[in-house]
């Protein structure tokens, strides 16, 4: 029999310091991004500028969806529309630069970690197509501002000049400028997607490849029958965390501009929309801080209902059935387990 002392030392539990470690963690998150979500949800209920702080329910929700609100006339109208052209710009600006990325980045994923090819340099083409993520939208804006946009001094409209043409007003066009931002945020972010997909297919087992190998299957039979039906759980991945990261587009749709504090109409995101009314609202020193709080609320609401129908359209629906039957053999066996301490009589 095992002496006192060895039950007592069994019987200790070290589950507290591994709550210890993980405790700073959690005070961080709950500080930083906990709190702040409930504070947006209770800004969504309260008034703006000079009512700020009153409690109006859900007037600032029908502001922004049904262009009706007490005491707001017009404005209600016009806040309404300028909400919806905001979420519209968000979708389109997304859908522009994810396709486009996510192809790219698939096909390049593919190439690189084909052992056919034998690409050189395959390390370097990764650093260098990477390089994009690691700088700053500010930087980024600027580089591009400098390129191609409404100035007579930008590069594009300098050569245009210099042969004889008129410089171009991109910023002025809806296809131009929302193209210029779309091509940016696809440039920023399809080396990360890229990696990702590597690491995914690196992970599949390479005994499939030399099986569709040896039946004969092309690399386009390879790519559809074996790489992307695994690739599948990265490529859900990497669709919601883009499309988390799209509907909050901030930075490259806010710094694309040449005038001072003059937001291009054609790039306001609901990110946007929510800074400019939380900054200033209608006026300069009675920030709408409802309507702002309100705007988030629907774009986090939003955000989740697509990521969950994402998720479950691309579930595994043998794996999950899988999981239920498991979950049902555990409360069976917990069921019986619960009889037999009973004495074979149900509590």
């Amino acid at each position: 029999m095992a002496s006192a002392a060895q039950r007592r030392i069994k019987s200790i539990s070290y589950a507290k310091y591994g709550y210890m470690f993980i405790a700073p963690f959690f005070l961080v998150y709950c500080f930083f991004q906990v709190w702040p979500l409930i504070q947006t949800f209770i800004l969504s209920f309260q008034g703006n500028g000079a009512d700020a702080g009153n409690f109006v329910g859900f007037d600032n929700y029908g502001i922004i969806l049904f262009g009706s609100g007490e005491g707001m006339g017009r404005r209600a109208a016009a806040m309404q529309e300028l909400f919806l052209t905001s979420f519209k710009n968000t979708i389109i600006l997304w859908f522009g630069n994810f396709i486009p990325q996510i192809l790219l980045s698939l096909l390049l994923a593919v190439w690189f970690t084909d052992s056919k090819l034998h690409i050189p340099g395959v390390g370097f083409f990764k650093v260098v197509m990477y390089l994009p993520n690691i700088i700053t939208a500010v930087s980024v804006a600027a580089l591009f501002m400098r390129f191609i946009s409404n100035s007579q001094l930008s590069a594009v409209n300098t050569l245009l000049t210099l042969n004889g043409g008129d410089p171009v007003s991109f910023e002025a066009s809806a296809a131009w400028s929302r193209g210029i931002v779309m091509f940016i945020q696809t440039w920023l972010w399809f080396g990360n997607t890229m990696i990702m997909m590597m690491s995914g297919i690196m992970g599949i087992n390479p005994s499939l490849f030399e099986a569709a190998a040896i039946d004969g299957a092309s690399s386009g039979q390879v790519l559809r029958k074996v790489t992307l039906p695994l690739l599948r759980p990265m490529v859900v991945y990497t669709l919601i965390t883009s499309m988390i990261g799209g509907l909050q587009m901030f930075d490259i749709p806010y710094l694309y501009h040449t005038g001072a504090g003059k937001i291009n109409a054609n790039l306001r995101t609901v990110a946007v929309f929510v800074y400019e009314q939380f900054r200033a609202g209608a006026k300069v020193h009675q920030p709408d801080y409802g309507i702002a709080g309100a705007a988030s609320v629907i774009l986090f609401i939003i955000t989740a209902a697509l990521g969950i129908l994402v998720f479950r359209m691309n579930r595994d629906e043998d794996e999950h059935r899988k999981k239920q039957e498991r979950k049902a053999l555990v409360k069976e066996y917990k069921k019986q387990q619960k009889l037999a301490k009973n004495g074979g009589l149900s509590a």
